[in-house]
């Protein structure tokens, strides 16, 4: 077989299982609407939960950050790249969630594959949930270290696969809220099983950070927990791009030795975390408060009304309200017709998702008004009737 062969193999097979992903240029992707060649739909399908990323007093931080430091970073921050402004952030962020340290990373991509890589090593275990974002599996794939995964927010899994014999250390991972369900990672009872194991505890915050816990601290603080490793990630709640790893002293220490997306990698603009810690005051501010309510009461209409249309939902408290829908190339029609109707969402398949469970995946935000909502449902009952 040649390359091409291959390419073209695995192109064809991914088209006939109606699982061919594609992309399309937008004027505006963000907010209460999306905008691509003259025409606008209601958007259900961003992560911008709280609104933030059009925010003005942001926006103003982001020109001003410019205009001091220029657009660029112009180097990995071990060389010229870090500047007092990307320190000023991870200060106020660390202070925020209660950390020692914050470091920042260009992606949360890049943040969880930078600290499994430096972490484990050959002896090693990582004990994942299954339902982990790609980025944490694939991170722990790669890695030297034994992977095992137990069953989505089982516990008791986890306490036993902990219990097996090992050489070396064991990380336990999860998400705080699951990027494709929208449900929340039982925190309290994993952090618990990960220390009676004498294992440390890795915990993604991409989709809770901002609008979970007190002034939006999120999940780990909504469940009381305080994890060995924090990565919260700025292109959700906070309206930007970009991510963080929470950790103590010694822990950031030996990742700015060892973490090769770090060393190797030029540090995002210095603009853009002047607009990052103007993103964490407008979170922390009743601006922020105001926002994550009205998010919150968009998300109980949503359920209430979708579950009177006997819509098959997740156990989602989140901004993520997914639709299953279950065969793939019913959850494409449904979408087209949905954007005929004015309302954008996007048909998640395999290998996204479990075979099977192709779904329409809702997210909502602080700029949708109660009438979006409205409308949206009355689609989505129009569209299966």
């Amino acid at each position: 077989m040649s390359w091409q062969q291959r390419i073209e193999e695995a192109l064809n097979e991914r088209r006939a299982a109606d699982a061919f992903r594609s992309r399309s240029p937008v004027t505006q992707g963000v907010g209460r609407w999306r905008v691509a060649n003259g025409q606008r739909w209601l958007n259900f399908s961003g992560n911008d939960y709280l609104g933030l990323s059009q925010h003005p007093a942001i926006v103003s931080a982001w020109q001003q950050g410019a205009e001091r430091y220029g657009t660029g970073s112009g180097g990995s921050g071990h060389v010229t790249g870090y500047s007092e402004a990307h320190q000023q952030f991870e200060q106020r962020l660390a202070e925020w969630l209660g950390y020692p340290r914050a470091l920042l990373f260009i992606s949360g991509f890049a943040a969880n594959q930078a600290v499994i890589a430096a972490l484990l090593r050959k002896e090693d275990r990582i004990v994942a949930d299954r339902l982990s974002h790609a980025s944490l599996l694939e991170a722990a794939s790669l890695s030297p270290a034994q992977l095992r995964r137990f069953a989505h927010n089982d516990s008791a899994q986890l306490a036993t696969l902990l219990a097996k014999p090992v050489d070396g250390l064991q990380l336990a991972v999860t998400e705080g809220i699951f990027s494709m369900d929208g449900d929340s990672a039982l925190l309290a009872e994993i952090a618990s099983v990960t220390q009676a194991a004498g294992g440390w505890l890795m915990v993604d915050d991409a989709h809770g950070i901002g609008v979970s816990g007190r002034e939006g601290r999120g999940s780990c603080d909504a469940q009381g927990i305080k994890p060995d490793l924090l990565v919260v990630t700025f292109g959700k709640a906070f309206g930007l791009s970009g991510a963080a790893v929470l950790c103590s002293d010694e822990v950031a220490d030996y990742l700015l030795q060892f973490a090769r997306h770090l060393i190797y990698s030029t540090s995002m603009p210095p603009a853009q975390a002047v607009a990052l810690n103007e993103a964490l005051a407008v979170i922390r501010s009743d601006d922020g408060e105001a926002r994550r309510q009205r998010l919150h009461e968009h998300i109980s209409r949503f359920r209430r009304d979708a579950e009177q249309l006997d819509l098959q939902l997740t156990n989602s408290g989140s901004a993520i309200q997914p639709v299953i829908v279950g065969e793939n190339s019913h959850a494409l029609a449904l979408a087209e017709k949905l954007r005929d109707a004015g309302c954008w969402l996007t048909a998640i398949r395999p290998p996204t998702v479990p075979a099977g469970t192709a779904r329409l995946r809702v997210t909502l935000t602080a700029d949708h008004r109660a009438e979006d909502i409205d409308r949206l449902l009355e689609a989505m009952h129009g569209v299966r009737q």
